[in-house]
């Protein structure tokens, strides 16, 4: 054999394993962002309208979440609303959302108008603030309870808004909706028309204080009625029990110099069935520390109803596993509805 055939494989052997190295170098620079990317996971947040109270909340619990939550990337969706929010969270769609309590439990059961679909992917997490009854009348009017509006014209809001069902649910417990005559017009004109004497009562489903009463208020001497006592001799929260009570407070209006107890409906965060109890846990956590309250409260006035102690107000639902655990820790014992 010729001395440069004596080891005839080594080059051939030197060669593959340069090429084999090679090879595993590039491999590894190409795992490097695919890893990465793999560490952060991205959801989608389904608030409301551009400009509305559901979009600064959720665009405020997004953002807050992408910056303090580690490994997670949290992106806001503008949406028509609480239904819409509803259906996006069952299928999918979006991870989280807002939802009013009532359109919740209506959903779950297959209840909502014109829609018997159930929602059943769909878990509270927690309550974030509430949208308060104003039955405003004028001081001189000579009505002084609920019952007293009998064949009286009463302002509901718009026909197909949530003002005008909440104020059909809440007339109707009381065997009273078929006796008013509702006037299905917004809120400001309601305020101008109660002015006017057009029409004897108006309803706001709003947070307060509420620019039309105010508006109304500050026009003619008003009075407010006290619309949980009567909901109290009715059925409203036998059919509805996601309705609680609130108290808007004595001087919140020009004029009405006394507590005024109302009934609620709140506005809530939710998250799908889909997302882990590890993840939503560490999500509602970051959100209810003091730092990301205090964010929260510099977000939107109405956020500063967000607190520990109100946080299952008004949930008549299922709790989400992960902010089941969040709550139970803070001192809070679970309804048979809410587990």
């Amino acid at each position: 054999m010729k001395k440069n055939q004596k080891y005839p494989g080594r080059a051939g052997t030197r060669s593959a394993v340069g090429g084999l190295l090679a090879a595993a170098a590039i491999i590894a620079l190409l795992a490097v962002p695919l890893l990465g990317s793999a560490q952060v996971q991205r959801l989608a947040f389904s608030g409301g309208p551009d400009g509305g109270t559901f979009q600064f909340f959720s665009n405020g619990i997004a953002t807050y979440l992408s910056r303090h939550l580690d490994g997670v990337d949290v992106s806001n969706m503008a949406s028509a609303g609480s239904v819409e929010n509803l259906r996006r969270v069952n299928a999918r769609d979006a991870d989280f959302g807002i939802v009013y309590s009532g359109d919740l439990y209506l959903g779950i059961a297959g209840n909502l108008t014109n829609d018997t679909a159930r929602y059943r992917n769909v878990r509270a997490v927690s309550y974030l603030y509430g949208a308060p009854a104003h039955l405003v009348v004028r001081a001189d009017s000579g009505i002084n309870e609920v019952q007293q509006l009998a064949d009286k014209r009463v302002a509901v809001g718009p026909a197909g808004s949530g003002a005008a069902a909440s104020a059909q649910r809440f007339f109707e417990s009381l065997g009273l909706w078929d006796k008013i005559r509702p006037q299905f017009i917004g809120y400001n004109q309601g305020a101008s028309a109660l002015g006017d004497r057009q029409i004897d009562a108006l309803w706001v489903f709003a947070g307060f204080p509420n620019a039309s009463v105010i508006q109304a208020a500050t026009s003619n001497r008003v009075r407010l009625l006290q619309v949980y006592e009567a909901a109290q001799q009715g059925t409203l929260f036998d059919e509805h029990p996601y309705y609680v009570k609130v108290t808007i407070p004595a001087g919140t209006y020009p004029g009405v110099d006394y507590d005024v107890d109302t009934i609620e409906d709140g506005a809530l965060w939710v998250a799908g069935r889909h997302l882990s109890d590890d993840l939503v846990a560490r999500a509602v956590s970051t959100i209810y520390s003091a730092e990301g309250l205090a964010f929260m409260h510099s977000v939107s006035e109405a956020a500063k109803a967000m607190t520990i102690e109100s946080g299952l107000n008004g949930v008549v639902t299922p709790v989400h596993g992960g902010a089941q655990g969040f709550w139970v820790e803070q001192g809070k014992t679970l309804t048979d509805a809410q587990k």
